[in-house]
């Protein structure tokens, strides 16, 4: 393991996390990598006097919870960005969302290969196949700051992705970005389908699968796994099979054949699950679209992956409320969406952080135990002050590091880390008496008052026990 001096080894021993997550985004976020991606990419953008890692500085330090917006970020770095915060503002604005997505597969690539190294792989989903979980977000209405948005009643939309998720390294792979806030996410279909390959899982929600998503995936020989919803109808080639008891209720499936616009899909399966507790939609049973052999996933595999898909759900909670990855001051549709990218690839440095603990502690330890809001807390809060005591150019060794390096370090590292500080609150019993409404005379309350009554209640309660 590499020591740096005695003030590293201090970080390494005090916050190993910090030191983890710093190493990873040296190694997957280098300014030489950015700035190639940038013009390999950008098809008008320029690179004058704001380069696009500057550009990135910035928006990191919101989305990690180290600035609460874009112009106290710019404070924080102004000695290092040779512009004004207006040239910053209109760099993001203008950043092509398809740099934005390209950053996000490039960070996903150079963090996958870590975890790889790692051995922090997850089990997979199912053996044999690359499993890829699809889901679309949309990013929650901004603030009205654009001249255009003022005077609107209505929440402004700066636009929305379509994410697919590695369960079996856990980085979010791909991001599909668009502009359009109200777009339906069968119209990214055809941007969806380039990053599946022959073999492929994917699995994906019932709007993908009303929007023919099945046909495309089937049309590269991959496999899908998604919900039926609306138009998807179905021809039945046969009775349903015995059902079988799962967790979430009882499975069975029979073969069909899946229609679309005059278009089939030979050879598929509608699974049938009888659900034990309705969905949220009040949803009693659901149909799921497959075309994997039956010999290789039946009717319970095949409910219990596509349940797999809150895995993605999962990220997306963490991305919320973990990284602030919805940047409410950024009205302009592409800067809001390259914010959404800089948290991605910022859960992917997480990722790389997680894995090394389950190789250390174990994959089960990990998934049951570890808090990801508290690791990115804890990255948070002693990032800033350790970038003081060890600037910029103390990391550029991990730079260059080969994955098989680093990874060396990041499990020694990740052997140091106190469990007990990132470890999930125990969920909390349910509510067994529902609290009774009372309602009050005037529009406040002093809660010192309702305390001190509460305690004569007590007392006087106690009182009269004890004189019985």
């Amino acid at each position: 393991m590499m020591i740096l001096g005695p003030v590293f080894e201090q970080f390494v021993n005090k916050s190993p996390i910090s030191v983890m997550a710093r190493a990873t985004i040296e190694h997957a976020l280098g300014a030489p990598a950015l700035a190639e991606l940038f013009d390999s990419t950008a098809e008008r953008g320029y690179t004058k006097a704001l380069l696009f890692p500057t550009a990135v500085d910035p928006m990191s330090l919101v989305v990690c919870g180290k600035a609460i917006h874009v112009q106290s970020a710019f404070q924080q770095i102004r000695d290092r960005v040779p512009v004004t915060l207006k040239s910053v503002y209109e760099k993001l604005q203008h950043i092509e969302t398809g740099v934005s997505a390209k950053l996000v597969g490039h960070v996903a690539g150079r963090c996958g290969g870590l975890i790889s190294e790692l051995g922090g792989a997850c089990q997979p989903l199912l053996p044999g196949y690359r499993v890829r979980i699809l889901d679309g977000n949309h990013l929650a209405a901004t603030q009205k700051r654009l001249r255009v948005t003022r005077g609107h009643t209505a929440g402004m939309l700066p636009g929305q992705s379509v994410a697919v998720l590695d369960p079996a390294l856990m980085p979010v792979s791909d991001v599909i970005p668009c502009a359009d806030g109200h777009a339906q996410e069968g119209a990214l279909i055809d941007q969806v389908l380039p990053p599946a390959r022959e073999g492929d899982v994917w699995v994906f929600d019932r709007n993908f699968c009303a929007a023919g998503l099945p046909l495309g995936v089937r049309g590269r020989r991959a496999f899908f796994v998604g919900r039926r919803r609306g138009n998807t109808a179905v021809v039945p080639q046969g009775d349903f099979s015995q059902e079988v008891e799962t967790d979430t209720g009882w499975a069975s499936a029979r073969k069909v054949w899946a229609c679309r616009d005059d278009e089939r899909v030979p050879e598929a399966r509608l699974v049938r699950v009888r659900l034990k507790q309705p969905t949220g939609d009040g949803d009693l049973e659901v149909g799921i679209l497959t075309n994997l052999p039956a010999g290789d996933a039946d009717a319970a595999e095949v409910a219990r992956l596509y349940l797999k898909r809150w895995e993605i759900e999962g990220a997306f909670h963490e991305l919320t409320v973990a990284l602030s990855c919805e940047v409410n001051t950024l009205g302009y549709p592409r800067a809001a969406l390259f914010g959404f990218c800089v948290a991605v690839a910022a859960y992917n440095v997480l990722a790389v952080v997680k894995a090394a603990m389950r190789g250390v502690q174990g994959e089960e330890k990990v998934r049951d135990e570890v808090s990801g809001y508290y690791v990115a807390m804890e990255w948070a809060l002693v990032y800033a002050g350790m970038m003081i005591a060890l600037p910029a150019e103390e990391w550029e060794v991990f730079g260059t590091m080969s994955a098989k390096e680093l990874a060396g370090s990041l499990r020694g590292w990740a052997a140091r880390i106190n469990m007990l500080k990132i470890k999930k609150a125990p969920p909390r019993e349910p509510t067994k008496n529902k609290t009774k409404r009372i309602k009050d005379k005037g529009p406040h309350l002093s809660t010192a008052r309702l305390l001190e009554d509460a305690k004569k209640e007590r007392q006087t309660r106690t009182k009269g026990r004890t004189q019985r």
